[in-house]
């Protein structure tokens, strides 16, 4: 019998999708130097996660034959206590990405039309493009959403608008006077995902009220995670909180036990331990300045951010300067897929970690390259 072509069972729209680029994993990267190396790629907590989580995990593993409780029942009961909402305005995810593809899941058709930024976390375009909704990017105006544009490309088939404050990759915000701006000028069918990642790293006094919104009713799903400040990137979860008949509505598609036991486990001590946020928070603070500082000495440009991560501008290929920094053993992120062709994405790490980095930055750039068109 003949197999006919997978492409035949596939949807039309999916061939225009490109995938999200993994990371090459840092064990294999130390194997192929030879030698120790740093991660400056995925925004992660360099201090790790918090020791009550870390005893909470080890509590959790001997009931790992068992499947986890699916309604998350004592992390949401919590994160309700934390953020003044009910647990019915409550979802829980295997990180935020999970919830991101929810809300396209839930809402999106092939007949739709959702928004976001060309230079926005990539996963919402493909979220959008997963479902063949069509996929309506708006540029930024100085490496910041231009909310006013975002609402003016809204069309009677817009239902989803994907935000993220901060965003990921230029670390840049939108005020929350901005926002409320942006929301009245919105049809009130519109769904705004606001993905709040780096809250906790933001200092700003203008920054977000954003759970006022999931409070009145708006059509407004916020998404937290445990992946930034909490440490606990690896066990992948996050939450969102919305209204009632909202998140009743992501619950029908959501897929049972999608949040692991001891991932819930973890969380739910990582929200106690207010010690280690403010510890993390502290030191991103410190060493942001200190890389800041370094950079502007070398002349080397960047974009200033409220988050745990810098877009560093080198004027050169960003491909090329992965590749050589890779060689130095350090592991950061090439920005083209983003539309930044001389940038790299490099977290903010410990001090040692830093220094590390700033010194195989000025290895390679003093070394020549290609530069981008």
């Amino acid at each position: 019998m003949i197999r006919s072509s997978i492409s035949e069972l596939l949807p039309p729209w999916s061939s225009r999708i490109r995938p999200y680029p993994p990371g090459k994993p840092l064990e294999e990267v130390e194997r192929e130097l030879g030698r120790s190396a740093i991660k400056l790629a995925s925004n992660e907590n360099p201090l790790g996660p918090s020791p009550k989580a870390l005893e909470a995990i080890r509590q959790a593993l001997p009931n790992i034959f068992l499947y986890p409780d699916g309604s998350g029942y004592y992390l949401r009961k919590k994160l309700a206590e934390v953020h003044n909402l009910e647990m019915d305005q409550i979802i829980l995810g295997a990180g935020s990405t999970d919830l991101i593809e929810l809300v396209a899941k839930t809402f999106l058709t092939g007949s739709d039309e959702a928004i976001t930024s060309e230079s926005a976390f990539y996963i919402y375009r493909l979220a959008i493009e997963e479902m063949g909704a069509a996929l309506v990017l708006v540029a930024m105006r100085d490496l910041t959403y231009s909310l006013a544009a975002m609402a003016r490309a809204v069309t009677a088939r817009t239902k989803v608008i994907y935000l993220a404050n901060p965003n990921n990759p230029t670390g840049t915000m939108f005020t929350a006077a901005e926002f409320d701006d942006f929301l009245r000028s919105l049809p009130d069918r519109i769904l705004v995902v606001l993905d709040e990642a780096y809250f906790d790293y933001v200092q700003r006094p203008d920054y977000s009220h954003s759970l006022d919104y999931v409070r009145s009713g708006k059509n407004v799903l916020v998404l937290r995670t445990f992946s930034k400040v909490h440490g606990l990137a690896g066990l992948r979860v996050g939450c969102g909180m919305g209204h009632r008949e909202l998140i009743e509505s992501l619950n029908r598609i959501r897929s049972p036990f999608n949040s692991s036991s001891v991932a819930q486990a973890a969380a739910l001590a990582a929200l106690d331990d207010t010690e280690h946020v403010a510890r993390s928070v502290e030191s991103n603070c410190r060493e942001m300045k200190f890389v800041t500082q370094e950079l502007a000495l070398a002349g080397v440009r960047y974009t200033p951010s409220v988050g745990n991560f810098l877009l560093i501008d080198t004027g050169r290929d960003c491909e090329e300067d992965f590749a050589q920094l890779l060689q130095e053993g350090v592991v950061v992120r090439p920005m083209k897929l983003y539309g930044f062709p001389t940038s790299l994405r490099v977290t903010i790490g410990t001090h040692a970690e830093n220094e590390q980095f700033l010194a195989a930055l000025h290895r390679v750039m003093v070394a020549p390259a290609q530069l981008a068109r």
